[in-house]
């Protein structure tokens, strides 16, 4: 079929949503690398993680050879709600930018969390009521999966306690006040409800917070509260799992209308998005089928695949959490309070830190200045206020669409816009008015945070 005739938006029917969870890992030759037990630095097993994690989630979270996943019935009919999401085709963004190239952009806003979050929250949600608990304790950054898990939690009668990295807490006070809305209660992290907490703030007072505190104080809530498991929004293989919905869905609208994608880009943070929107092409590309260029987009005031290392680190600041082999910047590194808050995290998912490291796909970093000009134009150009974390995938996609004018090539282009910005106005506000600043870590910074990483054998 002609592009020509392609719908500015696909959409796919009921019908065709996925009806299983797709396991990247099970096509990759080489494996992620297991968590370790930080006393033992032996893998960590089922048992050992019962007492943090949901015993369903723990399953999808080891298991590195079953390819997919049944989705459950009460799963699939909460996905109805608001799935299959649209795949749109930029045309005016394609003629504002004059380029041969043609823009494809996956949509995750369209609910009320306002991103692709809620993919995965509905899960862990569901394991933590089928097993029976009172509730679950998370972190969140921008609030987006706070807001997804709250969300989550009221359909299924769970309570939902959300550590806030307090920068963000105190920016987007309304993305805060739809999280209570569905019933969470929201603390701004690092405070002084835990040990772990009140351990940071004496180390780093008036500290903005980070998601590595944050995890800490919801992993220690969990743990000393009865009924209670963790949950988490990112970096971790079951939400990977969960957020291949996106990828699914994305890669049977473009196979309907015969079109493949040369370029796929997403923001990266802990790896969800990223993970989901490429998962089934990334399967095709490690079974030989056809080939495709993936690239992750990071802030560069948290560059954790573009200037941090592969190694062994604590998942968390408050070092409570097992040991994963990804690419970090150290787990008490402490980013910028800048505003695409979803992506301050250290390390970086350990499926994808080892599909990059093997090759597989590349990563550039931005700074935050040129992320909001870009969600900036794309507003004005296609109609959405992006967030900040999608803005990302933004910049380097209108960056790979200007290099095909210049060349005259014409490549499909494939990005995630992860979701809405419109509770992140105080983002824009400093941007607009000119006070927004573009803070990169130096080497210094970087290597002393690097030494100060376990050692692992």
């Amino acid at each position: 079929m002609k592009t020509e005739h392609i719908p500015y938006k696909i959409y796919l029917t009921e019908d065709e949503l996925p009806k299983a969870w797709y396991n990247l890992r099970a096509d990759m030759k080489q494996k992620p690398a297991p968590l370790l037990n930080p006393g033992t630095h032996q893998p960590m097993k089922a048992e050992e993680l019962a007492g943090v994690f949901c015993e369903g989630l723990i399953a999808q979270e080891l298991d590195n050879d079953t390819a997919y996943f049944p989705i459950p019935e009460e799963i699939l009919t909460f996905y109805k709600m608001y799935r299959p999401s649209p795949l749109v085709r930029a045309y005016c963004l394609e003629e504002k930018l004059g380029t041969p190239a043609k823009i494809y952009y996956k949509f995750e806003g369209n609910n009320t969390s306002g991103s692709h979050k809620l993919n995965s929250a509905i899960a862990q949600a569901y394991y933590a009521k089928k097993q029976g608990l009172k509730g679950v304790t998370t972190e969140t950054g921008a609030g987006q999966w706070g807001t997804a898990l709250s969300m989550a939690c009221s359909y299924f009668d769970l309570d939902c306690k959300v550590y806030m990295v307090k920068c963000s807490y105190e920016q987007k006070p309304f993305r805060r006040e739809v999280m209570r809305t569905y019933g969470a209660s929201v603390t701004p992290s690092p405070s002084m409800e835990t040990e772990v907490g009140r351990k940071i703030l004496a180390e780093h007072p008036g500290t903005t917070g980070s998601l590595g505190c944050a995890i800490s104080e919801a992993v220690e809530k969990a743990v000393t509260s009865e009924g209670y498991r963790y949950v988490l929004g990112s970096v971790l293989n079951q939400v990977l799992l969960h957020q291949s919905v996106i990828g699914l869905e994305a890669k049977t609208a473009l196979d309907n209308f015969g079109v493949k994608p040369d370029i796929i880009i997403g923001c990266a943070g802990g790896g969800s998005n990223l993970g989901g929107l490429i998962a089934p092409f990334m399967g095709e590309k490690l079974r030989g089928e056809e080939d495709y260029r993936f690239i992750a987009v990071e802030p560069a005031s948290c560059p954790s695949f573009t200037r941090g290392v592969y190694a062994y680190d604590f998942c968390d600041t408050g070092m409570v959490c097992p040991l994963a082999k990804m690419y970090t910047l150290g787990s008490d590194f402490i980013p910028s309070a800048n505003h695409a808050g979803g992506l301050r995290y250290h390390g970086m998912s350990s499926t994808l830190s080892e599909l990059y490291h093997q090759g597989l796909m590349e990563a550039v970093s931005v700074k935050q200045t040129d992320v909001f000009k870009a969600a900036e134009y794309f507003a004005r150009v296609e109609g959405i206020l992006p967030a900040p974390e999608s803005a990302h995938a933004i910049r380097v996609a209108i960056d790979e669409a200007v290099k095909c004018k210049e060349t005259g090539e014409e490549k499909t282009i494939l990005f995630g816009l992860t979701g809405t910005g419109y509770f992140d106005m105080v983002a824009y506000e400093r941007f607009h008015d000119g006070q927004m600043d573009d803070f990169i870590p130096t080497d210094e910074e970087l290597a002393a945070y690097r030494s100060k990483l376990p050692k692992v054998d």
